[in-house]
């Protein structure tokens, strides 16, 4: 497929684009996520899936060649001050891409599954899908009051963890009862030791609100409840920091991690 070229900011495609890259909840009505730069476009090919578009600027009009898309991969280039009023970066990478996301699908029995309770800093949230990722964790959860999970910002924390696990936003707390695991909830104050305890597998960890922790409910639900020795003396942990600490230890307790 022979290339187009975009230079208008007046053209509905392009608007459509900016939306998608500075608007964190374009995503939801146009079905699509805008991926800035090589390494997030590189990470959706390595997880096996296909962009819809790929987007290169004039400047570098070759950047992707190298990617062997198949041919009905639309390839579009624009000018580079078009990409740079695209971009929701200070400075605009020479390639981007459209992802169209899979349709909403239902949570997951079964699936080792991190739970996430209105949670409000999308650096947290792409740390956490990261961790998730990296220690054998399939699933997240997004309860009601989390951030958007496909949003720009979490999209760029998140690093391409989001290709290689299913998400699901919008849950409630019905959902653990579907998801048919034992549920360990994390509390600064209460619970059994992390290195002491021994950690079910698989399960699900619920991790809470930056400031408010886990709601009552779901502490209630819990069937164990840990928290992480700090002989520093710090009062709490950042809950991005907490989770990689606790799901790190989940995967080695499973034998998932080999040390």
């Amino acid at each position: 497929m022979n290339p187009e070229l975009i230079s208008s900011r007046d053209n509905p495609w392009a608007k459509r684009c900016r939306s998608l890259a500075q608007d964190s909840a374009a995503y939801r009505k146009a079905g699509q996520v805008w991926l800035e730069g090589d390494h997030l476009c590189r990470a959706l090919l390595a997880r096996g899936h296909v962009p819809s578009a790929i987007v290169v600027t004039a400047s570098r009009p070759h950047v992707a060649e190298d990617w062997d898309l198949p041919r009905e991969v639309r390839r579009i280039v624009v000018a580079d001050r078009l990409m740079a009023w695209i971009s929701g970066l200070e400075s605009p990478p020479p390639v981007a891409g459209l992802f169209d996301l899979p349709p909403h699908d239902e949570v997951r029995p079964a699936v080792p599954t991190v739970v996430l309770d209105r949670l409000q800093d999308p650096g947290n949230v792409g740390s956490i899908l990261r961790s998730a990722a990296a220690f054998g964790f399939k699933q997240v959860v997004a309860l009601k009051g989390t951030v958007a999970l496909w949003a720009p910002k979490v999209l760029r924390a998140g690093m391409g963890a989001h290709f290689g696990l299913h998400l699901v936003e919008g849950g409630g707390v019905a959902d653990l009862d579907r998801l048919g695991l034992p549920s360990i909830a994390t509390s600064s104050h209460q619970g059994q030791w992390l290195h002491e305890a021994a950690l079910p597998w698989p399960c699900a960890w619920l991790l809470g609100h930056e400031g408010q922790g886990l709601s009552d409910e779901l502490m209630r639900r819990a069937r164990h409840h840990v928290r992480i020795a700090q002989p520093g003396g710090e009062e709490s942990l950042n809950v991005a920091a907490a989770a990689a600490i606790c799901l790190h230890a989940s995967a080695v307790s499973a034998g998932v991690a080999r040390l």
